[in-house]
C-alpha cells in the first residue's frame, strides 16, 4: 500500500477535487518524510474516490469501504480532499470519516485540502475538516483552500499551495 493516500470527498467520481487531490500527494511524495516516521517514496499516491462508491458507501461492512478504512487508518500521510458544501465538508465524506474509531488517525499525518469559488469559503470549510480529522487523532497540517477557477492545472495549484509560506 502506498504511503501517501489520497481521500476525495466529491459525491461525483472522476472529479476535479480528486485530481487535485492526488496532485497534492505526489507533491508531498517527492517531499520531506511526514507521519509514522516512514521514508519519502517518490510515486503515486493511492486514491480514495468517495463518490466512486455510490450507494456502498452506506454499507459499512462493504469490502471497498472496509478497505478504504484500512488504507486511512495505516497511511503515514493523509490527503483529504472535499469540495465545500455549505460552508463545509461534504456528507459523503462525513460519512466515510464516521466509520472510524475514536483515535482512528492517530499517528498519521493529516493535509486537509477544501475547494470553494471563493478563498473565505474554502477557508471556512477548511477550518471545519481540520476540526474533524483533530478529533479522530490525526497530526493535522496546515489546510490547503483552493479557489475552483485554479482547478484547471491541478498540478498547478498544488504545486503552488504547498510552496506557499503556510504550507505544510
Amino acid at each position: 500500500m502506498s504511503r501517501i493516500v489520497v481521500v476525495a470527498g466529491n459525491p461525483r467520481p472522476a472529479s476535479r477535487t480528486l485530481a487535485l487531490g492526488v496532485a497534492v500527494g505526489r507533491v508531498l511524495a517527492e517531499g520531506a518524510p511526514e507521519g509514522r516516521g516512514q521514508e519519502a517514496t517518490p510515486g503515486q499516491p493511492h486514491p480514495i474516490d468517495l463518490g466512486a462508491f455510490g450507494a456502498r458507501l452506506l454499507v459499512p461492512d462493504a469490502p471497498e469501504v472496509v478497505a478504504a478504512l484500512a488504507a486511512a487508518h495505516s497511511a503515514g500521510t493523509l490527503v483529504v480532499a472535499t469540495p465545500t458544501y455549505k460552508g463545509s465538508y461534504t456528507g459523503v465524506l462525513k460519512v466515510f470519516l464516521d466509520y472510524l474509531p475514536a483515535n482512528g488517525l492517530a499517528g498519521v499525518a493529516a493535509v486537509p485540502v477544501t475547494v470553494a469559488g471563493v478563498e473565505p469559503q474554502a477557508e471556512q470549510s477548511a477550518r471545519h475538516l481540520s476540526g474533524l480529522l483533530t478529533e479522530l487523532g490525526a497530526d493535522v497540517r496546515t489546510p490547503i483552500a483552493v479557489t475552483e477557477s485554479r482547478l484547471s492545472d491541478p498540478a498547478r495549484a498544488a504545486l503552488e499551495a504547498l510552496h506557499a509560506p503556510h504550507a505544510p
